[in-house]
C-alpha cells in the first residue's frame, strides 16, 4: 500500500462575476481535488457560495482542452509558434506600423496578464489598439465616472448595502447575476428593514423580492432619474452645501431634468409610481443605487450612469456609510484590467492619453520606446478596422468575441480576412478557434496564479493549486516572451506573477503624490511570500499605511483638474434604433442563473445545465397570441442586421412589446442561436460601449418536419458542421451522457439516413461505425444505435414529433440495451426542471411536498428538500411555487 495521502487547503478567488468570492480548496498532495467551499474568512461572500461556484469541482476537467500550440492543425513547440509570431509581427510593423496591430483581451484575464498584454501593446509596440470585452459590459461605467468624478473610481463598499436604508437595484437582475450580494441584501433587510426598489422591465427573481418594483420601458432610465434630479430640487432636497464645496454644473443639469408628466410619457410609468419612487428617495437619508449591465448595455449608457451619479452627487449621498451609486462588474476582473489601462482609450494605472504629463509618466517609468501617444480602436471599430483590412496581426486572449460581439456575421468577416490571427485559450471548441491561425494552450482557474479585483476595489489573489495541463502556460508568459523575442528583454524579464504585480504597484505610485485615486505604492515592497500569503484587500494601498477599506467623496477630493465632481446633463436621448411595422418587438439580453458568458465551463456541468437547458427567447402570451407561437415553438428572431433561432417561453413575467434571450448560447453548443447575429454595431458615442438591450426585431413562428435526439456517452466532436441553412440544433450534458437536439427546418424535406449525422458527432467518417438500425420511411421515422465493446455508446432517433424526449432520462440508465431503444420500448416519465441546481432539486419534489402540507414555507422546504439552503438563489421561484399553491386552495 502507498503512503496516505495528505489533505491541502488553498485559498483562491472564484472565476465569475466580479462579486469576487473567496473559494477553499481542499486537495490532496497527490493533486486529486476533494472539495470547494465557500472562504467565511473572504469579505466578500463570508463563506456563501453561488450554484455556479459550488459546481466548480464538477468543471475542473475540461472536454476539448487546448493543451500544445498548433498552427491551423498542425502540433508545434512553443519556441516555434513564437518565433513565427514574432516574426509575422515584426513583418506587420515594418510594412504597416504599429496601427495595423491589436490585441483583444477579456475579464477572464488576471491583472497580471492584464498588465503585459497593455504593456507589451502600448509601451514597445507602440499600439493602443489594445480592447477587451469589457467593453462590452463596463465601458460606459467608466466614462460615466471619469465625466463626473474625474477617474474611474467606484465610491463605496459592499458593506454599505448593509448599512444602507433603501437600495435601489438598476438594470440588473441580482437574484441571478449576483446572487451571494442579493443574499447580503436580503439578510440587511430581515435585520434592519432595508427597502428594495427594483428598475427592470420584466418581472425575475430579482423584482419578485422588492418592496417596489418599477417596469419602466427599457432604455427610459436617464429621463426618471433625470426627473428624480428635479424632484429633489423642487422638494428642497437639494444638499447646498455639498454642491458648493465640491461639485459644479448642478444648474445646468436641472435645466435640462425633465418634469414628472415627460417622465411618464418617456417611461410608461404612471405619475403615482413615479412620484412613490422619487418621494422614497428624498425621504430616505441613506441611500444605495446599484446599478449594471441594463445601464451599460445602451447606446446612451454613459450618460444614463451620469444621471444616476447626479442624484447622489446633489443630496451628497456619496462615500458614507449606507450612500452612494455603486457599479457591479458583471466578470471576475473587469476592474483590474481597468486599473491596468485595459480599454483602448486608457493608460495604466489610472492614467489617460488626454494627459501629455501622463504619457511622458508612463513613458518614462516603463522605458518604453514607442509609447502610444492617442486612444486606439474600441472593440466595435476594432472589428470593422479588420474588415477594411487596416489590421494585419490580432491577438485575441481568453475570450470568443464572435460569440459576444454584436453584427456576428461582420465579426466573422474579420477574422476570415485578417493575414494572422492568434487565440490564447483553454478550449478549442469556440466558433474564434475556427478562425485562427494560431492557438496558444492557456493555463485556466486552477492552473494561474495572480490577483483579481472585484466591484468593490477589493484585491484578492487568485492561487494556482494544480499544474497546467499539457503545455498550458499563463498569459503573461506568452505575451513577455514576444516581448523578449523583439528585443525588450530587460522590460519583461518576469520569472513570476509577483514580479509583475510589484511593477504594477511600482507604476500606481509613480509621482502619484494623491493625484491619482489607484494607489498601491504599499505593496512595491513585497516579497514572494508576502505575495503568495496577500489576504484581500480594498486599494488605495498607499505607501506607509496598511491596506484598509475606504470610501471616497464623502468630504470631495474628486480627481478632476479642479478637484470639484461635475453634474453632467443629461437630457432624454432616444435609443440608436426604433420599432417599426417591419421589427415591431424589442428584444432585450441578458444573463441565467447558473451559466456564465459563453459556457465554456458552466455548459458542462449536468447540474447547471439542468435549469434552462435550452436556449430561449421569451415573449410575453398576448403577443404570443397574435404571433401565432405557443411554448416549445421553434422561432426565428429577426432584425435588420441578421436572425437567430430559438425555442418560444411563453411567460407573463415578459412585458408585452418586449422580447428576451439570454446571451450565453453561442456556435459551440446551438446552431443559429447565438444573439450577436441579430444584434446591429450601435455604441454609446463616448465610452464606445454596444447597445444589448434594444434591438428592434421580429419574431415567427417555424414548422420543423421532423426532430431528432443524439444521445451520446462521451461528448460530442465540436459542432461547427451543424451551422448551416436547415438545421437547428443544440447541446447538452447528461447524467451519464450528452444529448444533441436537432430541429430540421422545411428546407429539409425528407428523413435522411441517419448514419452520416452519426458518424459526425462521434468524430469519424460513416464507414467507421455500422449502427444497428431500425427505419421506418412511411411514418418518417429513422432510429441508429451504435455498440462498441458492449456498450450503447450512441443513440440517434430521427421523427416528427416530441414524443421521444423520454429518452433523456433513459439514457442516464448505465444499462440500458440498444434494442429497448431502437424498439421504443422502456419509457419513462419526462424529468421534471431543476429549480434548485446546488441540490439538484426538481420542481415536482418541491411541489410535492407543498401539496402533502409537510412545507408551508421556503424553510420548511429547506429544512426537508436543503432547495434554497446554500446560495438562495432559488429563493423566489419557491416562493412563487408557495404563492401558486395558496392560490389553488383560494380558487
Amino acid at each position: 500500500m502507498g503512503e496516505p495521502h495528505t489533505a491541502v487547503l488553498q485559498r483562491t478567488t472564484c472565476p465569475y462575476c466580479g462579486v469576487g468570492c473567496g473559494v477553499e480548496i481542499v486537495s490532496n498532495d497527490g493533486g486529486a481535488t476533494l472539495a470547494v467551499r465557500g472562504d467565511a474568512a473572504h469579505p466578500a461572500n463570508k463563506g456563501r457560495l453561488c450554484s455556479k461556484g459550488s459546481a466548480l469541482a464538477d468543471s475542473l476537467t475540461l472536454p476539448h482542452r487546448l493543451t500544445q500550440p498548433l498552427k491551423g492543425d498542425q502540433p508545434l513547440s512553443w519556441d516555434a509558434a513564437l518565433e513565427e509570431i514574432t516574426a509575422r509581427l515584426k513583418a506587420v510593423l515594418a510594412d504597416h506600423g504599429p496601427e495595423a496591430v491589436a490585441f483583444y483581451g477579456s475579464g477572464q484575464l488576471l491583472t497580471e496578464d492584464y498588465y503585459v498584454l497593455n504593456k507589451l501593446g502600448k509601451g514597445f509596440i507602440g499600439t493602443a489598439n489594445v480592447d477587451t470585452n469589457s467593453r462590452l459590459c463596463m465601458a460606459s461605467t467608466v466614462a460615466g465616472h471619469k465625466q463626473s468624478f474625474g477617474a474611474d473610481t467606484v465610491p463605496g463598499l459592499y458593506e454599505d448595502w448593509e448599512q444602507a436604508d433603501l437600495v435601489i437595484l438598476v438594470g440588473s437582475n441580482t437574484a441571478w447575476c449576483h446572487p451571494v450580494l442579493f443574499q447580503r441584501l436580503l439578510a440587511a433587510r430581515q435585520s434592519r428593514g432595508t427597502k428594495i426598489v427594483v428598475l427592470d422591465p420584466r418581472q425575475t427573481s430579482t423584482t419578485a423580492e422588492a418592496d417596489l418594483h418599477l417596469p419602466l420601458r427599457s432604455g427610459s432610465d436617464i429621463a426618471l432619474f433625470g426627473g428624480l434630479l428635479r424632484a429633489i430640487a423642487d422638494a428642497g432636497a437639494l444638499n447646498d452645501a455639498y454642491l458648493t464645496a465640491h461639485t459644479n454644473g448642478a444648474d445646468t443639469a436641472l435645466a435640462v431634468a425633465p418634469d414628472l408628466p415627460a417622465v411618464a410619457a418617456a417611461t410608461g410609468l404612471s405619475p403615482v409610481q413615479i412620484a412613490a419612487f422619487y418621494r422614497l428617495f428624498i425621504e430616505t437619508p441613506k441611500v444605495v443605487t446599484v446599478f449594471s449591465q441594463g445601464v451599460n448595455q445602451s447606446s446612451h449608457g454613459s450618460t444614463t450612469v451620469s444621471a444616476i451619479l447626479n442624484v447622489h452627487l446633489a443630496t451628497g449621498r456619496i462615500g458614507t456609510p449606507g450612500c452612494g451609486p455603486f457599479s457591479v462588474t458583471g466578470q471576475p476582473n473587469a476592474m483590474g484590467g481597468r486599473e491596468v489601462g485595459g480599454l483602448a482609450n486608457q493608460l495604466a494605472a489610472h492614467m489617460d492619453f488626454a494627459s501629455a504629463d501622463d504619457r511622458d509618466r508612463v513613458r518614462r517609468f516603463w522605458g518604453a520606446p514607442r509609447l502610444a501617444e492617442a486612444p486606439g480602436l474600441k472593440a466595435v471599430d476594432l472589428f470593422q478596422a479588420l474588415v477594411d483590412g487596416k489590421i494585419k496581426f490580432l491577438w485575441i486572449l481568453a475570450t470568443n468575441p464572435l460569440a459576444s460581439l454584436p453584427d456576428a456575421n461582420l465579426a466573422r468577416e474579420a477574422l476570415a480576412q485578417c493575414p494572422t490571427v492568434i487565440l490564447s485559450d483553454a478550449i478549442c471548441d469556440t466558433e474564434t478557434a475556427r478562425y485562427a491561425h494560431f492557438l496558444l494552450p492557456a493555463a485556466t482557474w486552477g492552473e494561474k496564479d495572480g490577483t483579481v479585483t472585484n466591484s468593490e476595489r477589493r484585491i484578492s489573489r487568485q492561487r494556482a493549486f494544480r499544474a497546467p495541463l499539457g503545455d498550458a502556460k499563463p498569459d503573461w508568459w506568452a505575451l513577455a516572451q514576444i516581448g523578449r523575442r523583439l528585443g525588450y528583454a530587460d522590460a519583461f524579464a518576469y520569472d513570476r506573477s509577483a514580479d509583475i504585480f510589484r511593477e504594477h504597484a511600482a507604476l500606481s505610485g509613480f509621482e502619484n503624490q494623491g493625484r491619482r485615486d489607484f494607489d498601491l505604492s504599499g505593496a512595491i515592497g513585497l516579497s514572494d511570500t508576502d505575495y503568495d500569503a496577500l489576504a484581500p484587500f480594498c486599494w488605495p494601498w498607499k505607501a506607509g499605511e496598511a491596506p484598509g477599506a475606504s470610501r471616497f467623496f464623502a468630504e470631495g477630493g474628486f480627481f478632476t483638474p479642479d478637484r470639484r465632481a461635475r453634474l453632467v446633463p443629461t437630457p432624454m436621448t432616444a435609443t440608436a434604433s426604433s420599432t417599426s411595422l417591419a421589427f415591431p418587438l424589442v428584444l432585450n439580453t441578458g444573463r441565467v442563473r447558473d451559466q456564465w458568458h459563453t459556457m465554456g465551463r458552466t455548459g458542462f456541468d449536468p447540474r447547471l445545465m439542468a435549469h434552462l437547458p435550452r436556449p430561449t427567447v421569451a415573449l410575453n402570451p398576448r403577443d404570443a397570441a397574435t404571433l401565432g407561437i405557443a411554448e416549445g415553438d421553434l422561432v426565428q428572431v429577426t432584425s435588420a442586421t441578421g436572425a437567430m433561432l430559438r425555442l418560444a417561453e411563453v411567460t407573463d413575467k415578459q412585458p408585452s412589446g418586449e422580447v428576451f434571450a439570454s446571451m450565453h448560447w453561442n456556435g459551440a453548443w446551438c446552431g443559429g442561436g447565438a444573439v450577436g447575429r441579430v444584434i446591429a454595431p450601435h455604441v454609446d458615442p463616448l465610452s464606445g460601449q454596444p447597445e444589448l438591450k434594444y434591438t428592434p426585431v421580429a419574431v415567427s413562428r417555424l414548422d420543423p418536419l421532423w426532430r431528432g435526439y443524439a444521445l451520446l456517452r462521451d461528448a460530442p466532436e465540436p459542432m461547427a458542421q451543424w451551422d448551416l441553412p436547415g438545421f437547428f440544433w443544440c447541446k447538452r450534458p447528461l447524467n451519464g451522457g450528452w444529448a444533441v437536439e436537432l430541429w430540421a427546418l422545411p428546407t429539409l424535406d425528407i428523413i435522411p439516413d441517419g448514419a452520416p449525422i452519426l458518424a459526425t458527432l462521434l468524430g469519424g467518417p460513416p464507414e467507421a461505425f455500422t449502427p444497428l438500425t431500425v427505419a421506418d420511411p412511411a411514418r418518417g421515422r429513422w432510429r441508429g444505435a451504435y455498440v462498441r465493446e458492449g456498450r450503447l455508446d450512441a443513440v440517434l432517433i430521427l421523427g416528427p414529433g416530441p414524443e421521444i424526449d423520454h429518452l433523456l432520462p433513459l439514457f442516464a440508465d448505465p444499462e440500458i440495451d440498444a434494442q429497448t431503444v431502437l424498439a421504443g420500448r422502456g419509457t419513462v416519465a419526462a424529468a421534471s426542471p431543476v429549480v434548485c441546481s446546488c441540490f439538484q432539486v426538481s420542481a415536482a419534489r418541491i411541489q410535492a411536498v407543498i401539496a402533502s402540507g409537510e412545507a408551508t414555507s421556503v424553510e420548511a422546504i429547506g429544512a426537508l428538500l436543503k432547495a434554497g439552503t446554500n446560495c438562495g438563489s432559488c429563493i423566489p421561484e419557491l416562493k412563487g411555487f408557495l404563492r401558486h399553491a395558496e392560490t389553488s386552495l383560494v380558487a
